[in-house]
């Protein structure tokens, strides 16, 4: 498929859209305050060991403290050893041996702080480049599993060859397939250099210094996102352009032809209303073209997926309308994950099935979009109940963490009270404190729509209580309170 890569820029903010046939696939932000801090390599102390967790946590200059679990204290392997077996081994030393409070050690982010969770590390250093992935502490050559089996030999071959026995190991990227020696070779010399530049800051800086900092979205992008099937990288930014045909005219040449600076006057996102497409993807509901939706909820644990045939009644039966609307979900699902960034155990209940024929269809197209992702997914078929049952890799927050917070109001829930539910919650509270304290009025401070229904229906009972403590209540409308907010002010 051809692709389009639209980037808009500003000095607080990156954002950047992968739009297909005019739709878009994938959405990228970070923000300059905010900037992810996977890949970044730091010269950490070890400020506290748990033997309980065999784990330790780690400072390097973040508000919190970072964890390193004993299965990410990286050894090299043994002369003859497997990194499996290196790995098995390791992971039964106590990270008590390991690692001591007070000791400087080379780390990397492997996982971004999320929520109240600090930062998770590795001392296994790795570096991303155009081809290849280089791991100093090791000589391993590996290659992705997305390279055809019968390629895979040839190109560790030759990474071999270009390494010479200067040391390290490498692992093939996906989009090393079809590279030439002389692009290997420069991300070989472009890696090297970069590990040389890591190990002379360790030693000159002090514990919690960083020392490497991976590639921001800009960069990212030439490095990760862009292949045969993109036609235009286009840059709402002339700065960014400049800097841009720079970086990839030392590392990614062949990218640099698509680059294009955009000089139009609409934003570069109203191209094809790619804001409209965010703002879609932060809300429960997706419309399908058909008159179905899916109902998508996010929670702390799984993420939730429901699809409804909604207005689809179909043109020949029952089945092929549930058919159709289930086979158009698989496709937005997939679609969707994407978009949103969603992350972890995901369950889709699509509608139920009767033939076994149109359950294997639907769940050979979920799969096929699912195979588009560049994140890691595996899906697992119909369960007992109906339900497909998949994980996605978490690699950073989703859209909605990101760009969202809780509701103040509902705290996260989604819900709240009803008005009358809150005047009933305010009569009780009244009596119970009329038990308690003698004042000589009570009044409640309320939201507009509360205040209405005790001056509208409940207004009876607002009397008959105020008789029964035998104190004046008055009412005091609050427009800045939520609907189940409320004080009840003794005077």
């Amino acid at each position: 498929m051809q692709q389009d890569i639209l980037i808009n820029w500003s000095p607080q903010e990156t954002r950047v859209a992968m739009v297909e046939h005019g739709a878009v696939q994938e959405l990228h932000v970070e923000r300059t305050l905010e900037r992810g801090l996977v890949g970044n390599v730091y010269l950490g102390k070890v400020a506290r060991v748990l033997p309980g967790m065999q784990s330790a946590f780690i400072d390097i200059g973040l508000e919190r403290a970072a964890f390193l679990h004993v299965a990410d204290v990286w050894h090299p392997p043994a002369e003859g050893e497997t990194i499996s077996a290196a790995r098995t081994a390791q992971a039964l030393i106590p990270i008590e041996r390991q690692v001591f409070e007070g000791q400087a050690l080379m780390v990397q982010v492997i996982k971004d702080p999320m929520g109240t969770k600090g930062a998770r590390l590795s001392t296994q250093i790795s570096i991303a480049g155009r081809m290849l992935v280089f791991l100093p502490q090791d000589d391993h050559v590996g290659v992705s599993q997305k390279i055809p089996l019968a390629q895979r030999e040839d190109l560790r071959q030759r990474v071999q060859t270009l390494a010479g026995s200067e040391g390290g190991g490498f692992i093939l990227r996906t989009n090393a397939e079809d590279a030439q020696d002389t692009e290997l070779g420069d991300d070989i010399a472009y890696l090297r250099k970069a590990w040389a530049r890591i190990k002379s800051a360790s030693l000159k800086l002090p514990p919690t210094s960083l020392l490497h900092q991976d590639l921001n979205l800009l960069q990212r992008v030439l490095r990760d996102l862009v292949g045969e099937s993109t036609q235009t990288i286009r840059v709402d930014s002339r700065e960014q352009f400049e800097a841009l045909q720079a970086f990839g005219a030392e590392f990614m040449p062949q990218a640099v032809k698509k680059l294009q600076h955009y000089k139009g006057e609409r934003p570069i996102f109203d191209l094809y209303a790619i804001d409209e497409e965010i703002a879609k993807a932060l809300g429960r509901r997706v419309d399908l073209k058909s008159g179905g939706y899916l109902i998508i909820d996010q929670t702390e644990a799984l993420t939730t997926v429901d699809v409804n045939t909604g207005g689809f009644v179909g043109a020949r039966n029952f089945d092929d309308t549930i058919f159709k609307t289930n086979l158009e979900a698989a496709q937005a699902l997939a679609r969707q994950l994407r978009l949103r960034n969603l992350g972890g155990i995901i369950v889709a209940d699509f509608i139920d099935m009767a033939r076994a024929d149109h359950r294997d269809a639907v769940l050979a197209e979920f799969k096929k979009q699912l195979a588009r992702d560049r994140v890691k997914t595996m899906a697992g078929g119909f369960s007992q109940l109906g339900l497909v049952e998949m994980t996605r890799k978490r690699t950073r927050e989703s859209l909605a963490h990101m760009l969202c917070e809780p509701c103040p109001v509902c705290e996260g829930k989604g819900i709240v009270k009803t008005a009358r539910s809150v005047v009933y919650d305010i009569f009780r509270e009244i009596l119970r404190e009329a038990r308690q304290f003698n004042p000589q009025e009570f009044r409640i401070v309320a939201a507009p729509k509360v205040i209405e229904l005790f001056l509208d229906e409940e207004s009876q009972h607002l009397a008959g209580l105020s008789e029964f403590i035998g104190k004046p209540v008055s009412l005091q409308s609050e427009t800045a309170m939520g609907q189940e907010q409320y004080d009840i002010v003794l005077l």
